[in-house]
């Protein structure tokens, strides 16, 4: 069990960490490159985007530490 849970924090940092870097900042970042921003890409409007990579990213946050909790207490 405590293998599985060791693999499953692995993905999901992972999965984290390009999620938080695909979020656009003052320099539009990494999302730029993919016109999530701009409204101009091929996802259509960046809104829509943006509002689901901000669920995503939460999903995320939220899964990273309730397997951190669970981690803990094995």
């Amino acid at each position: 069990m405590h293998t599985l849970l060791d693999f499953t924090q692995i993905i999901i940092s992972v999965v984290l960490i390009l999620l938080v870097l695909l979020h656009s900042g003052k320099d539009a970042g990494l999302s730029g490159a993919f016109g999530v921003g701009t409204g101009a890409g091929p996802f259509g409007g960046g809104s829509l985007v943006e509002r689901n990579l901000d669920r995503w990213t939460i999903v995320f946050a939220l899964l990273f530490v309730a397997n951190v909790i669970a981690l803990l207490k094995i």
